[in-house]
């Protein structure tokens, strides 16, 4: 499972030009399957998430999560990130979850999250064409990776 994780001034999604979600300053996180993965993987990075210190502190270092700063999160499923394009130009997705094994991480994965948080968090909407908008915050971007 993989998280791509950006700090973020703001960050919304779209289906079909309607938004159906959004924060303000908070984590833009970007979750990936692999067809090998499996629910224990879930706590530990949801709870990676929720407490990973990349917001500024009063000097400016980032020392404080998400939970300090007092942010949210938005998260929407991306198969894309277990895309292979070592061979040709035309990336393959057979390391990707199925639907019917993402799907159940995904939701799960939002729920430990919120619970980590202590609020309701934003989701995206699984397996829709979404637009995703956000004003990268630094920039910001980390990738956390965990396997069975």
């Amino acid at each position: 499972m993989i998280a791509l994780i950006q700090r973020v001034k703001r960050a919304s999604v779209s289906v079909d030009s309607h938004e159906i979600s959004s924060i303000g300053e908070g984590l833009l996180i970007l979750l990936g399957v692999h067809e090998s993965d499996t629910i224990e993987l879930v706590p530990w990075l949801a709870r990676k998430c929720a407490n990973l210190r990349i917001f500024p502190d009063k000097d400016g270092r980032m020392n404080r999560s998400v939970l300090d700063h007092g942010g949210n999160a938005l998260v929407v499923s991306q198969f894309t990130l277990y895309g292979n394009a070592e061979k040709g130009n035309r990336p393959s997705f057979i390391e990707s979850a199925r639907p019917e094994l993402a799907e159940p991480l995904y939701e799960a994965f939002c729920e430990h999250l919120s619970e980590a948080m202590g609020s309701e968090i934003e989701r995206g909407e699984f397996g829709a064409m979404m637009d995703v908008d956000l004003v990268n915050w630094g920039p910001v971007t980390l990738s956390i990776e965990r396997r069975t």
